[in-house]
């Protein structure tokens, strides 16, 4: 990779100068606290009701940048904004999350799963490191140890189907449990988190990684077996790609474990493989085992989110690795989103574009798309390339 510098320029460049003050400009409330993430092209309010993922989300990503790239008290305010709506607003009497609510902070909707409190607990580590309170530790462990007992204790969320006739798991848990242990790893010096990493690891490659297909599933029985139906042979490439970026972040935190590098870089190629769009280039969403029709009308689509993930991991494994053809495939990833999700009268990038890149909705964000996805991927990229010259 010859061009570190100018990567390391338009990451750190589209993190500080467009991103990040494009949420802040327009996103936060100033009268109830959060941040709005249903914004049009340029920012104008289009639904004032607050999706509780990316209140912890913003919160972690703020306090993050606050803590590893400069004290900013704009950053830390706008991060406990975020955070101190979460307290005040965003857990139901039962000590479960809600999934969105009113400006004001009126319950609107709750789900079964446990990811509002996930990314509650990334905010709590982050913020605790930013501000020094202890409390905030607490509160980030206390929700670690409530998500693990709601997803790997049966019977504590209710299954997406009838167990008995189809029993099944999904990956979605065990990659985000990844991610929460070297969260409060990096900031609270959480003591427990390698044994959580591994064992989420383990149950990955045991499980989810299928070498006679070449594939990560995102669905499988709950010994790791094939379940041949429409919902369960969806393939996710973006989702399988994050993982594999969390499992090499953590290999290149041990100091490039040889194990945790071969097992990352082997679900990346899995995936790129099947995710990569020859034709009009990107990642497209859905892909099925057998390349059969997908039912979901979307997903031959190009998100935002898989990009930055792939983004990430290739240069992770390129780093890790040295080898060209994950320089070459970050630079088609990096080329391709840079190409056509960037909005260059506005500011920060559309979300959901059409196969051939054009761009599907002028939305800046909604209930899923926030302030999360693309500015971690900006730091993080940011920081490894600094971390490299």
């Amino acid at each position: 990779m010859n061009d570190k510098a100018n990567y390391s320029s338009i990451y750190r460049h589209g993190l500080l100068h467009d991103t990040i003050p494009f949420w802040l400009k327009h996103g936060m409330d100033a009268e109830h606290g959060g941040v709005f993430t249903s914004l049009g092209r340029d920012g104008s309010l289009l639904d004032s009701d607050k999706a509780v993922w990316p209140q912890g989300r913003f919160a972690w990503m703020l306090a993050t940048m606050f803590n590893t790239v400069e004290p900013r008290a704009e950053w830390r305010e706008a991060a406990l904004s975020c955070l101190g709506f979460l307290e005040r607003h965003g857990f139901d009497s039962d000590g479960r999350m809600f999934f969105l609510l009113t400006r004001e902070g009126q319950p609107v909707r709750k789900r079964r799963y446990a990811y509002s409190e996930a990314f509650a607990c990334l905010a709590y580590a982050a913020c605790s490191k930013a501000t020094g309170r202890e409390d905030f530790a607490q509160r980030a462990t206390e929700l670690f140890t409530q998500f693990t007992t709601l997803n790997f204790k049966p019977g504590n969320i209710p299954p997406k189907t009838d167990q008995e006739t189809r029993p099944s798991k999904g990956i979605g848990p065990l990659m985000i449990c990844i991610n929460m242990a070297q969260t409060l790893r990096d900031n609270i010096d959480f003591p427990d988190a390698q044994r959580w990493i591994d064992r989420c690891v383990d149950e990955i490659e045991r499980d989810f990684c299928q070498p006679a297909h070449k594939v990560v599933m995102e669905t499988v029985s709950p010994s790791g077996g094939i379940i041949d139906h429409l919902d369960s042979r969806l393939l996710n490439p973006g989702h399988a790609i994050e993982a594999a970026g969390f499992i090499l972040h953590e290999s290149l935190h041990r100091g490039g474990d040889a194990r945790l590098t071969q097992l990352g870089v082997q679900m990346l190629d899995w995936m790129w493989e099947r995710g990569w769009d020859q034709d009009f280039g990107g990642i497209l969403y859905f892909r099925d085992l057998h390349d059969k029709p997908i039912q979901e009308y979307w997903h031959d689509m190009k998100f935002w989110w898989p990009q930055n993930e792939a983004i990430i991991a290739t240069l992770l494994a390129y780093k890790l690795t040295g080898d060209e053809r994950h320089a070459q495939r970050h630079a088609l990833v990096h080329d391709w989103a840079h190409e056509h999700f960037p909005d260059p009268e506005f500011g920060e990038w559309f979300g959901y574009l059409h196969r051939n890149g054009s761009v599907a909705s002028e939305m800046k964000g909604g209930h899923w798309k926030g302030p999360f996805h693309l500015p971690r991927m900006q730091w993080y990229c940011w920081q490894l390339l600094e971390e490299q010259t």
